[in-house]
């Protein structure tokens, strides 16, 4: 008697995660994991007909900010629109736990500065039952949603729990601090937390203007939290550094993380990108001192990647846009949109905004909307690689006219709802043919779709199916194959972080699949949705072609709408891996 299945995805061209080639299968689940791969006979209790599609593992996002979404919210999107079933949260060393309650206006302070997530969402969205990092996980784990999250241990939120006003003040750290620190952080392991996260770059802060309680921690500080880690189970550094900024060389810059992966023996995944600010080879010569390490037989450093320009979005209806900080428009920027639009218009309103110059920003991301020579139209559908020389300061130069009058001109379009794409990393040269250096690095990992953060500044969760149309489908020259896209989405990010029960389509793994229509897949522009809570706005971005999204056997997703199941789980610690006897 043929054996039966709770579902059965038939005929597919199954891309399973390890980088091989495609190839057509049937794909059998039964209690949450894949029970067989390639001509099965049985029957499932259901079926779907995957003909003319590609299966794929569930993609994987090291880093993302869900953080208060993963409380006052049962869907994690967009990330869970776009084929991602796994999330972690925690990154850059802010997050609400642990926290005393007399500290919660201090971190919701760093993550309205950091992650752009206004206040009033998280005053009215944060139920903050829990005062310890273990008990936060409880919570968490306590929710329904749609999709798995993992956590690191967010420094900055520990070295205030630890150090109090001190802490949120950068002082330095006494080693009675350094060893309260470390049992805090080896508590959270032992609970499950993946790893520890922490940001050292002058980009991160608070929404008072001031520096993030971990910005300069000290280098026996950074390599304690490494060390109780490892203390308490072991899990992945997470950092943000510096990313080249002037005066620091490459080799200042590595070498706290090569003190922590030396000193701790754990693996460290830092983000990378091209930049703008600094010499055009810094992150060239980071890849390099990071193989160098590698090759040393050390604990693993990874590089992690954005597969696309590291970007803003500008608009009247955003958080920021060119004109946010200039005297004229602050006067009228508290107006409904409607209402300064009509503002906007007048001639005389124009004339005095395009020839201002803005005041200091309290918040340095917003100041670098105004880099009109790193400024493009982003159109709908959305154009992630547009053409180097369509820049508003080139076309700006083209047509004898100020790049300010022209981009206001753009701004003012559909009502003042276009949007502007400002490229801050990852496109110094105006294209993305510098990408394959990461592609093509073994030690590189893909990932800070940053889902959950920067509500009115940012949308890069959709990342998944820019991969799949641009890079796989549609781009001019050199492409990434099916297996390769694939698999840096899928087993490369899952290996690093320890999952290593998902992220490949074999039996015994995790039953969690994408069938995706690859011919018609097509990635929508952003929109603002009004789904926060205290009546907060963000951005959303969709797309058509994900016919099954499938969690621990669920289907989450049919034909790009939720189905309303709820089968995600709080993922506690390293996951085993899978026997291959399966």
């Amino acid at each position: 008697m043929a054996e039966q299945y709770d579902l059965v995805i038939r005929g597919g061209l199954v891309v399973d995660g390890t980088g091989s080639e495609p190839r057509l299968a049937d794909v059998a689940l039964s209690q949450g994991v894949i029970a067989a791969v390639g001509e099965v006979a049985g029957r499932g209790n259901e079926e779907i007909d995957a003909s003319g599609l590609l299966v794929t593992p569930g993609f994987v996002d090291l880093h993302t900010h869900y953080d208060g979404q993963a409380i006052w919210s049962s869907r994690l999107n967009p990330s869970s629109a776009h084929g991602v079933t796994t999330v972690i949260i925690g990154n850059c060393g802010v997050g609400f736990a642990p926290c005393r309650p007399q500290d919660r206006e201090l971190l919701c302070s760093a993550m309205e500065g950091v992650e752009d997530i206004p206040g009033v969402v998280m005053k009215e969205g944060l139920t903050w039952n829990w005062e310890t990092f273990p008990e936060y996980l409880d919570v968490l784990e306590s929710l329904p949603r749609d999709i798995d999250l993992g956590a690191f241990v967010p420094h900055s939120a520990v070295r205030v729990y630890a150090m109090g006003e001190r802490g949120a003040n950068r002082e330095p750290a006494t080693a009675d601090d350094i060893a309260a620190m470390s049992r805090i952080i080896r508590e959270a392991i032992e609970a499950g937390a993946l790893g520890f996260a922490s940001s050292r770059t002058e980009f991160d802060r608070r929404s008072d203007g001031e520096l993030v309680p971990s910005f300069n921690a000290g280098r026996n500080e950074m390599v304690a939290a490494a060390q109780a880690v490892r203390d308490g189970g072991g899990g992945l550094f997470q950092i943000l550094t510096e990313l080249g900024a002037e005066g620091l060389s490459p080799a200042d810059e590595f070498a706290l993380l090569r003190a922590v992966g030396e000193e701790s023996g754990q693996p460290i995944t830092y983000t990378i990108a091209q930049s703008n600010r600094a010499r055009g080879d810094h992150w060239l010569h980071l890849l390099k001192l990071t193989r160098e390490y590698n090759e040393e037989g050390g604990a693993l450093i990874h590089p992690q990647y954005f597969p696309r320009p590291i970007g803003m979005l500008a608009s009247f209806d955003l958080t920021s846009n060119p004109f946010v900080h200039c005297p004229t428009y602050k006067t009228i920027a508290h107006l409904p949109l409607e209402q300064r639009m009509i503002e906007l218009a007048k001639p005389e309103v124009r004339a005095k905004i395009v020839a201002e110059e803005p005041d200091d920003a309290l918040m340095p991301l917003t100041a670098l909307t105004r880099q009109f020579h790193l400024m493009y139209e982003l159109g709908n559908p959305p154009v992630y690689e547009p053409e180097g020389s369509s820049s508003i300061a080139e076309r700006a130069e083209r047509e004898g006219l100020p790049a300010a009058e022209i981009a206001y001109d753009l701004l003012m379009q559909d009502g003042g709802r276009a949007m502007l794409l400002v490229t801050i990393g990852n496109y110094a040269k105006g294209s993305l043919d510098h990408m394959f250096e990461f592609f093509d690095d073994p030690n590189s990992v893909m990932g800070l779709g940053d889902g959950g953060a920067h509500y009115g500044l940012v949308c890069d969760s959709s990342y998944p199916t820019f991969v799949l149309t641009h890079w796989v489908r549609d781009r001019p020259g050199r492409k990434l194959t099916l297996g390769q896209a694939v698999k840096a989405m899928t087993s490369d990010p899952a290996g690093i972080a320890r999952l290593n029960d998902r992220g490949r389509i074999a039996p015994g793994y995790k039953a969690d699949l994408n069938v995706i229509d690859l011919e018609n897949l097509e990635l929508m522009a952003p929109v603002i949705v009004d789904d926060l809570p205290g009546g907060g706005r963000r951005l959303d971005q969709v797309a058509a072609g994900y016919r099954w999204t499938i969690v621990s056997g669920q289907p989450i997703l049919k034909d790009d709408v939720p189905t309303g199941a709820l089968p995600g789980r709080v993922v506690r610690g390293a996951q085993s891996p899978v026997d291959a006897n399966v």
